[in-house]
């Protein structure tokens, strides 16, 4: 397949199918068994095949590899074991030779404890670097819960150097930065601007709600910080730095928040003024909560409840990510249907509210994954694949923590998966055995097999990125008898598509009626076979079975019976 043209540069992230990966376990060039940006090139045309259109690298910065690279040394620079400034320079033009833009992780929060910053900062209460961190005599009667329960009992811990406590949303070795102290926003603006230069189209924002806080612990008398310090006023400064910059950057923020409150980090006053994309963290929940039911009902509801969003935002639509499954906004009875379902043994979850499993190990039924991917990339807003999702990896639950879903990538049909000519002993982690193991799951044999999920997902890219309609669509969602279906309805400028999505494991019949001035034609978008009806539809769908229908005319009414 030749890579397509790349599009206009203000609007090409609206229909971007967006693939995240750890330059770290993706593809070892020299042998050593850790991945590389060298690697990364070799690979390139190959997810330009599947049909992505944008790199999300996660972080590949000098680190004191205690937090897979997110506790960090040196904002300014490649760590040395993945590669250099000139070797992120060739990924980028590669991918973009190729039809794809890069985006990196933006995480300016926190820094490891030994960031020179911080080694500086504790070193004495009178250090330059004193207040790039927060700092209090005595931890607040009321603080926020850690981040990561059960590792850190507390978000503020004692530096007995200097008898104060610094703030860590995070873990004790990442001390929160003090971004309302006006020489780090200095240092965040250089920081973007370097990257911007050398040519990333982006950035993903992680952890923006800490990231951007308006909490008081960050406008104290002991971190120097202006006290009138407004975080979503801060994010607005920052995209429209990066817009002055690099008129085509946008950002994509990790906020993990209600629907409403999502708001705040798109607009300001009912203008788009904030993040370009979200993820849909909500949906994502919901969507578990309906696959463990067999009942479409929660997650119909969230869709139904996403809110209106300003013209130059986007969803980002996923179904996991690099982290644990999170599932932190179902409620407590719910959270236990979902690990009853998906993560029976104790071992298999994380922070009493995620699991640490790949989506065909939860569901156990390469139907049910293939309706998964088929329902995403189904929905207005755009789809974000995690690396292995193409063909359906499977995790390491011997491997701690959220690493159990960050092994490998499986490219050959050998033990070693293609990734490293090293002994496995010098691997950063190990990959999945047994059924999941390279020998059966990897990229080459299912890029020869026309049937694969690798194939499916190409497919779906395919449908996604020709109809660019649907990224911006309007989303009805129509109750339908059946219970285990999703019935829903994508409305742009004369272009209608009904799509129906089974999450159940029996056969269904769904009824709708359909009106217009005349019959009404309906051509599958899969197989090109039409139907016309006058009134009734009546449609069969296979266990976990999907359809996607173009409905002509346009303006059609599609209403439940």
């Amino acid at each position: 397949m030749s890579p397509r043209p790349i599009e206009a540069a203000d609007s090409w992230w609206r229909n971007a199918v967006f693939y995240c990966l750890d330059v770290e376990v993706f593809q070892d060039s020299d042998g050593d068994g850790i991945g590389d940006l060298q690697g990364l090139v070799s690979r390139i045309h190959t997810l330009a095949d599947l049909g992505v259109t944008c790199l999300w690298l996660m972080p590949f910065f000098p680190t004191a590899d205690r937090d897979d690279g997110y506790d960090i040394t040196d904002f300014f620079a490649v760590d040395p074991r993945l590669g250099t400034l000139g070797d992120l320079v060739e990924v980028i033009r590669v991918a973009r030779a190729q039809g794809m833009r890069v985006i990196i992780d933006f995480v300016m929060n926190h820094t490891s404890d030994q960031h020179p910053w911080f080694r500086s900062s504790r070193s004495s209460r009178d250090s330059p670097h004193r207040d790039w961190y927060v700092w209090r005599d005595a931890p607040p009667a009321k603080q926020d819960a850690p981040v990561f329960p059960g590792e850190e009992d507390s978000t503020w811990t004692e530096d007995e150097r200097t008898g104060q406590w610094y703030l860590h949303h995070f873990r004790a070795h990442q001390p929160d930065l003090n971004i309302a102290h006006p020489p780090v926003q200095v240092q965040i603006e250089r920081n973007l601007g370097l990257w911007l230069e050398l040519g990333v189209s982006g950035f993903r924002v992680d952890a923006v709600p800490f990231l951007f806080s308006s909490a008081p612990a960050h406008g104290t008398e002991t971190t120097g910080a202006a006290p009138d310090y407004q975080g979503a006023d801060h994010l607005r400064g920052i995209q429209r730095f990066v817009s002055r910059r690099n008129g085509e950057a946008m950002l994509l923020g990790e906020v993990n928040l209600p629907h409403e409150q999502q708001l705040q980090w798109f607009e300001a006053e009912g203008e788009a003024s904030g993040l370009h994309l979200q993820f849909d963290f909500v949906s994502m929940q919901q969507l578990f909560l309906s696959l463990a039911r067999k009942d479409a009902r929660p997650l119909a509801k969230a869709l139904r409840d996403r809110p209106e969003l300003p013209p130059a935002s986007q969803w980002a639509n996923f179904v996991r990510n690099h982290d644990e499954l999170t599932l932190d906004k179902l409620a407590p009875e719910e959270l236990e249907e979902v690990f009853t379902a998906f993560a029976p043994d104790e071992g298999m979850r994380l922070y009493g509210r995620g699991i640490r499993r790949r989506l065909p190990t939860m569901l156990g039924d390469e139907r049910a994954v293939r309706l998964v991917y088929t329902l995403m990339f189904s929905l207005p807003g755009c789809p974000v694949l995690f690396y292995g999702e193409e063909i359906g990896m499977g995790e390491a639950l011997e491997v701690p923590g959220r690493y159990a879903v960050r092994t490998p990538m499986q490219w050959e049909p050998d033990a070693s998966g293609g990734f490293s000519t090293a002994p496995q002993r010098r691997w950063t982690r190990p990959m999945p055995e047994g059924e999941l193991g390279p020998q059966r799951v990897n990229v080459a044999d299912q890029q020869r097999d026309p049937t694969s999920l690798w194939r499916h997902i190409q497919q779906l890219t395919d449908l996604y990125r020709d109809t660019p309609e649907l990224a911006w669509a309007d989303l009805e969602v129509i109750g339908v008898r059946q219970r285990s279906v999703l019935a829903h309805v994508c409305r742009g400028d004369d272009w209608t598509m009904l799509a129906l999505h089974s999450l159940g494991d029996e056969r269904s019949a769904v009824r709708l009626e359909l009106s217009a001035d005349g019959p009404v034609t309906l051509v599958d978008r899969f197989d090109g076979s039409t139907i016309t009806v006058d009134g009734m539809l009546e449609l069969e769908l296979d266990p976990y079975g999907w359809r996607w229908l173009l409905v002509t005319p346009a303006d059609a009414t599609i209403r439940r019976v």
